[in-house]
Formats: C-alpha cells, structure tokens, sequence
C-alpha cells in the first residue's frame, strides 16, 4: 500500500515558468504555500520554452531516486528534458521538456490518441500538437516515476487545456495516480462569448458539438470534455465558471478552486496611503504633459479610473466601460461639478509606435520643469549673495529679462489648438479599432468641456514606459478606481490586485471575482467592492447602474475616499493563498480518496477540518467589533478571522470618521469563505 498521506504532487500547465497568461500568474503565486506542505515531493511540468528558460529555471539534478531515474530513462529515448529550480517565491522544483525532441513521435501520438480516446488532430494546429507532446511525455513520466518510486502515491493535477491530454492518458493507460483537471476558462464560452451571442441565457440549449465545430476548435474541445469526465475530481476556478461547464463539458465540478494572491507581494500596511500618493503624483505628470493646452482642470478635484487586461472588448467590458464614461459625463456637466474624471484604457493591441503628440507633450512638460528649476536655482544664488553682502532684496530684480524671455518661451510652447488625444499611439487600423470607434461614437473627444477624459494606453504598462513610466502595480496604487464590467470573466484578477493595493473596483456579477465577494461579504461596496449587475438586467439598465456607482464615487469626498481604501485593503487576507490553498488541500484529499478509498478511515482529512468556514484569530490585530444589529440568518463569526483592524497605522490622521459608522464585514450563511466545498466520498 503506498503513503497516501505523504504523496508526490506533479501539476502540469503550459504556463510554467512560460509566461503567456494569468494562468502563469495562478501557479507562480500558489508555488510557496504549496511547496511549504510538500516540500521536494513538489513538481510542476511544462514545455521549455528557450527564450525564457535562462533566466527563469536554475537546473539542479534531483534529490528524488525515483524521478532522476524517469529523467534518465526518458533521456536513453532522446528527450531532452530540464529539471530545475523555479527562480520564484517558493522555488518549487520544475521538469520543462523539450517538444521538439518528441517531435518524431508526434504521429503515433496523435493517432493513439485517436484509437483509444476517439479524439482528433488536424495536422497544422501547433498548439494542439504541442499539447499532444506534453501530455504524452508527462504520461510518459509518471508512469516511469510509479515503477521506480513504490512507497509514495502520487497527485496529478492538470490546468486547462493544454494540459488535458496528460489527464486522459492517465485514465487511458490505467496509471494509477489520483488526478485532478482545473479549467479556468472553458474553450468553448470563450469563444462563444467572442462571438456576440446571448450566452448565459442560451447556456443549456447549445449544441455544443455543432458549435465547436463552427468555430474550428472541435478538436480541441473534445480534449477538453474528455479530461473533464477522466479525472477523479473535476473543478473550476468560480461558481460562474462552474455552472458554465457543466452544460459545456456535460460534467458538474466537484468544487471551486478560487483563485489567489500572494498577499505579502503587495503588503503596505503602514504605508500603503502614502505609496498612493507617490504613484499618483507621477500619473498627474503624464497628465499635465497629455492635456498640455488644454490642461484646464484641478488635479486636486481628478479622479483617475482605470480598466486593464487582454483586448477582448465585449468580454472584458470594455464596451460598458465607454458607455457607462459617456453617461458619467453627461451627469457631472448637468451637476456642473467641479470633480474630473480621466479615465484609462490599459489594453494591448496592435500598434506602429507612440504618436508624436504624446511624446512631444511630455517633453514640453519635462522642458518646462527644467527650465523652471534652471531660473529658481539663478534666483536663489542672487539672493544668497546680496544677502551674504547684507544688501536688501529689491524683488523686481531677481528675475532677469533673460529668465523672463525664457520662461515666456515655454509658456507659449505648451499651447496648442488641437484637442488631446484619445489614444497614445498610431494604432495600426484606427478605422477598424472597437475602443477608438466607441470613444468616436459617444464624441469622448477630450473637449474642454468635457468632465470625462479619456486615455487609450494599447500597450501594458512598466517603468521603461517613456510616457507613463510606471510598473503596473504602481499605476493601480496611484489610480482611485478600477473599473472591470466583465461579461465573461471567469475569476478575474485585476479587480483582486486592486483589493490587495487599496484601491477600491467596479467588477460584475458575472465574473468569478465578483461572485466570490458577493456570496462571502454581506455589503461589498461599503469596503469598495462595487459589483454591477449583468445577470438580472438589461444591458442598458446595468450601464446606468455603473454611470450611477462612479457618478456616486466622484461625489465622495477626499476623507470619504481614504476611509474606503482602508477598508479595502483590509479585504486583502481573504483573498491569500494562505485561505484559499484550503480549497487545493481539500481536492487533493478528494482525489487520493477517491482513488485509494481503503486507505482512509471516516473523517480523514489529513489535520485540517474539510468543513473550516473562518481560519484562526490573527494574534497582532485587533478585530473589528461585530455589528450590534446581526440577524439570525447571517454567521455569527470573530470578525478579526478576516485580519480586519479598526485603524491602520500611519494614516490616522486622515481617517478620523468614527469608527461606529464603519460597517464590519458581515458573511453570509448561506456560503461559507471557503465555498463550495469539495464533497468526498
């Protein structure tokens, strides 16, 4: 009988150390709670990807008899394969293979997989052949790891797609590991949601087979599917997700795996209001330089609003994003309020290079700078030496009628007729571009009049930036909004980044973030988490909701504003790893069970309770007192389990409201932190 409670643990994903999308960022932060329960019995598979490998992988030879053997013994057959030490937090031990080594065994790989799964593969789809080689070398691997290794069972999780054809072999060829298949997105609903088709409401009446086939990737949902009813545990990344594949791969989940953060990462707890204000200040200087001639508006009455992610304009809600701007402005000239609003559009598209406008207005503004710090250090040697002679100051003499001449020089330079841009480069199809037109059809042009301002970024942001100049992480912190109307957003973690940093957001109730805070905070937006409804309402009704959410947010005070990133970023605990690794715990245990169910007696689970609902009292902060007014049908839980604590240091002053009138976190019965739980056997 091998060791069911001190297993080997391989995960495979095509993102490890190989950056392509959040997946990537979903195993790089769950690495170190995971390498910290399972030490060197810990590996992730993945493809080698040259260009990164160097600086992302440290080899190292095993410690493990058994898996230097399997790398040997898959050497001896002419694959190259890189074992190493993952150069993250955590530094979890990864096997890259190399897929053109295998390259010559690719036909009778795919036409296996054809005779035992009945699944096909067109010739010229690389990265389904390329998922065909992964999985039939990490199959490969595994069972050479079983034949060497006889004391220890082994755990293998697979993430997605690309990775399913590793999960089906295992159940194929009868190895017997406990498995696990994750999908953090269907293929299919990506596609369909692509597509413009009314989705969620057409949900059970697809004919999925049909549909897949119209759009080219029948052979690749047929992995997808297989995987999902070859595992022994089967789960999603949120409720929303869930419900989704269960009509699209015919197979309820067996739970959610929601997905975490680092937190430490992005820790600031004493200085994190402050950290706000140095970003912001380095925004308000690509603002002056992008507005020059038109800079017509206080930056201390601007609020800066933001969406960010991958050009998917309907799925990202970009679309709602412009629309419910279009209203906002609309609103606030009505109003004649003094607040203004410049909104960002981070998304990566297709562009030749910064146009010249942008660039010019930052240098202006940088040429202004210098030239006024050029003249104040003149005027501030005059004054030193007519006082070190003791002779009296005549104002009027110390700016001289070159200073004048040049300072007069560069006021007339950063005057302009031209209206600022929309959109910081040449993009390479303006005509065609779904942002540029929508901005076009609301007339978002950046008029003088305009309490809305509008700037299209088609390039990810980081310090190099010579606009922006500002990582991504330090732009959120120097922003007051995020704004993420998600239609299809399976978990979502720009809206989690956001919570994390203390910047309150605007997501939906059709992204798995979105749901996540809703079934486990009884009143979100009091802690900055607005969630708009796209469920329920028409598509106008829910752009009005969120013209009315930020048109409700720009009428909040500076006060108001900094009591609420507080509250925010005290949100940041439930969304570690720390809690919501738990939910890995529990499928993991679901899955040896499952497979080895003799191996355990009733209500083992392995030293933790499968049914925990809060995590223990942190012992260096306070909690926040429960509210007098709680009702029988809401949790009756130790607020400080949420790591919440009445004040921050470093930021009394600013936020003095009284604490009576902040609301504490109120959870709901009905769905506990760690929910759903997974249901064992």
């Amino acid at each position: 009988m091998r060791d069911v409670h001190q297993p080997l643990l391989f995960e495979t994903a095509w993102e490890v150390a190989n950056k392509v999308g959040g997946i990537y960022t979903v195993i790089k932060t769950k690495a170190p709670i995971t390498c910290q329960e399972y030490g060197n019995r810990y590996h992730l598979f993945g493809p080698l990807n040259h260009n990164t490998s160097d600086v992302e992988v440290e080899p190292v030879e095993s410690t493990i008899p058994a898996i230097r053997e399997s790398i040997s013994a898959l050497e001896r057959e002419g694959i190259r394969i890189l074992h190493g030490r993952w150069l993250i937090d955590g530094a979890p031990m990864v096997i890259l293979f190399d897929m053109g080594s295998a390259a010559h065994k690719l036909d009778e790989w795919k036409g296996d997989l054809w005779k035992i799964a009945g699944i096909p593969s067109p010739p010229h789809d690389i990265e389904t052949n390329d998922s065909i080689m992964l999985g039939y070398l990490v199959a490969w691997f595994l069972k050479e790891v079983l034949a060497h290794d006889l004391e220890h069972a082994i755990v293998a999780q697979f993430h997605e797609w690309q990775a399913g054809v590793g999960a089906i072999l295992c159940h194929k060829w009868k190895i017997d590991v406990s498995t696990i298949f994750t999908t953090h997105a269907t293929l299919l609903g990506r596609y369909l949601c692509a597509g413009n088709v009314d989705f969620y409401n057409n949900l059970k009446h697809f004919n999925v087979d049909e549909e897949a086939g119209k759009r080219g990737i029948y052979h690749r949902y047929c992995i997808e599917r297989a995987a999902a009813h070859c595992v022994d545990v089967f789960t999603t990344v949120s409720n929303i997700t869930a419900y989704e594949a269960e009509h699209l791969l015919k197979r309820r989940p067996d739970g959610v795996l929601p997905n975490g953060l680092n937190v430490v990462k992005f820790s600031a707890t004493h200085e994190f209001q402050n950290l706000h204000a140095v970003a912001k200040e380095k925004i308000n200087n690509f603002v002056r330089g992008h507005f020059h001639g038109h800079f017509n508006f206080d930056l201390d009455k601007t609020l800066y609003f933001f969406t960010a992610g991958r050009y998917e304009f309907r799925n990202k809600g970009i679309d709602m994003y412009i629309d419910g701007l279009a209203r906002l402005n609309q609103r606030l000239k009505a109003c004649n309020s003094p607040v203004t609003v410049v909104a960002f559009i981070i998304a990566p598209a297709k562009t030749h290079s910064f146009t010249v406008e942008t660039l010019k207005g930052q240098a202006l503004i940088k040429q202004l700078r210098d030239s006024i710090d050029e003249v104040s250090n003149r005027i501030g040697n005059r004054m030193f030496e007519l006082l070190s002679r003791g002779e009296d100051i005549k104002v009027e003499e110390l700016l001289e009628e070159q200073d004048q001449i040049l300072l007069k020089r560069r006021a007339l330079a950063v005057k302009r007729q031209a209206l600022p841009p929309i959109v910081t480069h040449n993009m390479v199809s303006d005509t065609e571009d779904p942002v540029i037109n929508q901005l076009r059809h609301h007339g978002l042009f950046n008029n003088d009049e305009d309490r809305v301002k509008v700037v299209f970024h088609p390039e990810f942001l980081n310090a190099n930036n010579p606009v922006i100049g500002l990582d991504y992480e330090d732009f959120i912190r120097g922003t007051h909004l995020g704004v993420f109307p998600s239609y299809y957003e399976p978990w979502g973690y720009t809206p989690a980044e956001c919570t994390v940093m203390g910047v309150p957001s605007i997501t939906t109730n059709l992204s798995g973030f979105g749901c996540y805070m809703e079934d486990n905070i009884e009143r979100p937006e009091d802690y900055g988490i607005y969630i708009v409804d796209r469920r329920l309402k028409a598509p106008d009704e829910s752009i009005d909701q969120l013209a009315s959410v930020m048109f409700d947010f720009c009428q909040k005070t500076r006060r108001q504003r900094i009591n609420q990133r507080n509250r925010t970023e005290r949100l940041s605990e439930i969304l570690d790893w720390k809690r919501m690794g738990i939910e890995y715990m529990k499928a993991r245990h679901c899955a040896i069970r499952r497979r080895n169910p003799d191996a355990f007696t009733s209500g083992d689970y392995f030293g933790y309770d499968a049914d925990v609902g809060k995590l223990s009292r942190p012992t260096s902060i306070p909690g926040t007192p429960k509210h007098p007014g709680a009702k029988g049908d809401e949790l009756d839980v130790d607020i400080s389990t949420l790591s919440i604590s009445s004040e921050l240091p470093g930021v009394k002053s600013e936020d003095a409201i009284d604490e009576e009138f902040r609301p504490p976190i109120r959870l709901k019965m009905n769905s506990s932190l760690n929910t759903p739980t997974i249901q064992t056997p």
